[in-house]
């Protein structure tokens, strides 16, 4: 490994450790004595992806964080969960075997998880992804998200007052008949 400070050729590993889906070394030139870290991934083959006119590139991360952070603008989704997000995409697009991908299945990636995790995110990326026209168009895909949408929050809240009833919930609001009214002071009654 080339030294960054002197350019020579040699160094020596000092520590390595494995960070995430890499292996960080710590390393020293054996010429100037200088330390600095190196990061070691596997190397995988090219992921293409189809444009919508026929073009292909080389699968652009960065541009689909950009785009998913832009849809994520002043949302509360962390910029971890993005990362971790779009890992997800990629990992599993690499794991599917195909050299070559379509912009849609991206996209469709993207739009399924970002209806899972925030739906003004997943509604803005649709209407810039799907190119709506108009507002009935963003009108019918929030419709859809709305139905379809799952539950945040699997454990059924109790219900807070359907057990009881309108008599019961009068004599809880403070007596027969005094729902709404605001009770006189009894020291204002007796002076």
């Amino acid at each position: 490994m080339r030294c960054p400070y002197c350019g020579f050729e040699d160094s020596k590993v000092i520590d390595s450790r494995d960070v995430n889906e890499a292996i960080r070394r710590r390393r020293e030139c054996l010429e100037c004595s200088a330390r600095f870290t190196t990061y070691e991934r596997l190397q995988t083959v090219a992921l293409l992806v189809i444009k919508k006119d026929g073009r292909r590139e080389e699968f652009g991360r960065e541009k689909v964080i950009s785009g998913v952070r832009k849809a994520c603008a002043k949302r509360p989704v962390s910029q971890e969960t993005i990362e971790q997000m779009v890992d997800d995409i990629e990992e599993q697009l690499r794991k599917s075997g195909k050299g070559e991908v379509a912009t849609s299945l991206i996209g469709d990636m993207v739009m399924e998880r970002l209806r899972q995790l925030d739906g003004i995110a997943y509604i803005r990326f649709a209407s810039v992804y799907r190119a709506f026209a108009d507002v009935e168009e963003v009108r019918e895909e929030a419709d859809a998200y709305a139905r379809l949408r799952p539950l945040r929050d699997s454990t059924p809240q109790l219900p807070l007052f359907s057990d009881f009833s309108n008599e019961e919930l009068d004599i809880i609001a403070g007596g027969s008949g005094s729902v709404g009214r605001v009770k006189e002071d009894p020291r204002k009654a007796a002076g």
